[in-house]
């Protein structure tokens, strides 16, 4: 099934390769540097579901907003983060996002529309509601996207997000990575329902399924999402089928699902079907898709530098971003 690429930009096809591998490589960094122990906290890699935040955010602009998860890497990036800054946040370093007081769970960078990535399941779905409102009381054209899991669905801010938006029709995109799993939770013991889309119906808003694993199919389904909230016409729900191919956190023992599942979903993984329809179309040669790896491996290798050579906070540093700020404090 097609899905419109030939009207696709080659540069938005390349970069949406590149972003994948960007995410990937991060989150694979991430992983090896929290367990030689330089990494403090937890980290919840977003590793095979990087085609969702990548397809998605090719069509926002920057001024349009997001909120994230406790899995939020893939987001940061593919709205256009500095890894530096990100790994920084997950080494604890005053050179990070959140001057290192956030970590891995917690990134946010208004500028870019980052809302902020959130350790609470469903919590970024009314912070999204909200921000659609205040576009709504200015009368702009931006647009708001809320990721989430399937867990997600099953909480009260997500139908209580889903009827607010609704009612009042803002300009607030739902997706649904629908990932298998709520932590430790199959979602086909903890949801009656075959497709989640499903409960869109409920609020009287357009809900459909895709496969999240492939680029194409997210980017041409956001898009008409996109340009229909710009115009006016409301929220929609894109429940996206995906797979996490990590466990719930770095470490995770993984008790809880056969390892032959994980081994077939890793041959449906998205980086690999996008770089074979790359190939097959002649938008990258081999070479071409070697010098973006490598570019990518140069700048990770950067991050994790950077991270390791700034600075941790002070201790005065603990009282400081509680309120707004009208100190002058050079940031």
């Amino acid at each position: 099934m097609r899905f419109g690429w030939e009207d696709i930009p080659k540069e938005t096809l390349v970069w949406m390769y590149e972003t994948m591998v960007k995410i990937r490589k991060f989150d694979l960094a991430a992983e090896q540097h929290f367990l030689r122990g330089e990494i403090p906290g937890f980290i919840h890699a977003y590793i095979g579901e990087e085609a969702i935040a990548t397809g998605v955010m090719a069509n926002l602009r920057e001024d349009d907003y997001i909120t994230s998860t406790h899995r939020g890497h893939g987001h940061m990036i593919a709205k256009g983060a500095d890894v530096k800054r990100m790994m920084a946040e997950l080494y604890g370093k005053k050179t990070g996002y959140c001057r290192g007081k956030g970590g891995s769970m917690h990134i946010a960078d208004i500028s870019r529309g980052v809302l902020g990535a959130n350790g609470e399941v469903a919590g970024g779905i009314p912070i999204a509601v909200g921000a659609g409102l205040a576009v709504k009381f200015r009368k702009s054209d931006q647009v708001v996207v809320s990721f989430f899991g399937d867990g997600a669905t099953n909480r009260g801010a997500f139908h209580e997000g889903l009827n607010f938006a609704a009612v009042y029709n803002l300009p607030v995109i739902f997706v649904v990575e629908f990932n298998e799993y709520a932590s430790t939770a199959p979602a086909r013991e903890m949801i009656p329902v075959k497709n989640v889309a499903v409960r869109a119906a409920g609020y009287g808003i357009p809900g459909i399924t895709i496969d999240g694993n492939n680029v194409l199919e997210v980017y041409e389904t956001a898009r008409m999402a996109i340009e229909r909230a710009r115009c006016g016409g409301g929220p929609f729900l894109i429940e996206a089928k995906t797979y996490r191919l990590k466990g719930h956190f770095v470490g995770d023992p993984e008790l809880y699902r056969d390892k032959r599942e994980v081994q077939e979903f890793w041959k449906k993984e998205p980086i690999g079907r996008y770089e074979a329809f790359l190939l097959k179309n002649g938008i990258l040669t081999k070479e071409d898709i070697e010098e973006i790896n490598e570019r990518v491996d140069k700048m990770i290798e950067e991050a994790v530098r950077f991270a390791r050579e700034s600075p941790y906070p002070e201790p005065e540093d603990a009282l400081r971003d509680l309120f707004v700020d009208d100190t002058g404090y050079d940031y």
